[in-house]
């Protein structure tokens, strides 16, 4: 995966969770459609995230000040199968969801306003960010790798509350900002 695509998930198929998962014929969802419920998306250069000023730029406007990284394999997270079952728990945040992948690829999925999975596919050099009171989820891809930075506004939270979520104020105000936009 080299290109930022998304697509209307396989909703049906049992299959595992790190394959592509794409109706036949593909219903590719767009980067207009991703904006529409709040998903953004930069195309960075890893290579130089350390010194990037594209993305020191990115940060200060976004206010972005924590940041840690994260490496998804099984020989480098502890627990790594319990972890991928958690991460993969359809949930919500109360702040935004912001991940910078460095290295390797995974997929997020997230739910549009019509309570429908799309599949993002995220690869090295993406910076995604997911707005607070989406429902959504991660996983690996077929590579079990991903190695991404979190970034946070302030101190990092990393509390997620699984659906059902809907009573939350921030799912509420989510919600609102759909029929607004």
């Amino acid at each position: 995966m080299s290109v930022f695509e998304a697509w209307y998930m396989d909703e049906e198929s049992g299959e595992d969770q790190r394959l592509p998962h794409k109706l036949s014929p593909n219903q590719p969802v767009s980067v207009q459609q991703l904006e529409h419920i709040g998903v953004f998306h930069w195309k960075l250069n890893a290579d130089i995230y350390e010194n990037d000023p594209e993305l020191q730029k990115i940060r200060e406007e976004k206010g972005y000040s924590f940041m840690d990284i994260i490496t998804i394999h099984p020989d480098k997270l502890p627990d790594y199968q319990n972890k991928l079952k958690m991460f993969y728990e359809e949930h919500l945040h109360l702040d935004d969801e912001i991940r910078y992948i460095l290295e390797g690829s995974s997929y997020f999925d997230v739910r549009d306003e019509g309570d429908r999975w799309i599949r993002i596919a995220v690869s090295k050099g993406d910076l995604i960010t997911l707005p607070a009171g989406i429902y959504h989820r991660f996983t690996v891809d077929e590579s079990n790798y991903t190695k991404a930075m979190r970034l946070f506004v302030g101190e990092p939270v990393w509390k997620a509350y699984n659906r059902p979520a809907d009573d939350f104020d921030i799912r509420k105000e989510y919600v609102n900002s759909l029929g607004s936009s």
